[in-house]
């Protein structure tokens, strides 16, 4: 496995223990579709689903952890949780949110980006 994809595991491990000691349940981790949609982690508190996209970064890196959910992304999210909603008869409010880990070994940092971004109508078209 390339280091990249460690260090996304990780980071997903680290994201998943985040929400669950804040009270969510896990419902999904790298829930795909047959259409290359895919969400990185699925939870639920207070009857609200939780559609968690996780970036993780090393520390040092060019980029931001929330800087790489660009538009073309959040497009991606937005269609693969319409997906997901379907596909399990869910009826519940939900909402988009984003942990950024910045990655550090026992030093990391965690930000969590609750309802980071909206479904916007231009998704659908």
């Amino acid at each position: 496995m390339a280091a990249h994809n460690d260090l996304g595991h990780k980071g997903e491990e680290m994201a998943a223990e985040f929400l669950q000691q804040k009270g969510y349940c896990i419902l999904d981790r790298n829930w795909a579709n047959k259409g290359r949609k895919e969400l990185d982690i699925v939870a639920i508190k207070d009857d609200i689903v939780v559609f968690v996209e996780v970036k993780t970064r090393k520390l040092g890196s060019v980029t931001t952890p929330i800087s790489a959910v660009d538009d073309r992304k959040q497009r991606r999210i937005c269609l693969a949780a319409d997906s997901y909603l379907k596909c399990h008869h869910i009826a519940l409010h939900y909402r988009f949110d984003i942990i950024g880990i910045v990655y550090n070994g026992e030093a990391s940092r965690i930000d969590h980006y609750e309802d980071a971004f909206k479904v916007r109508p231009r998704f659908y078209r």
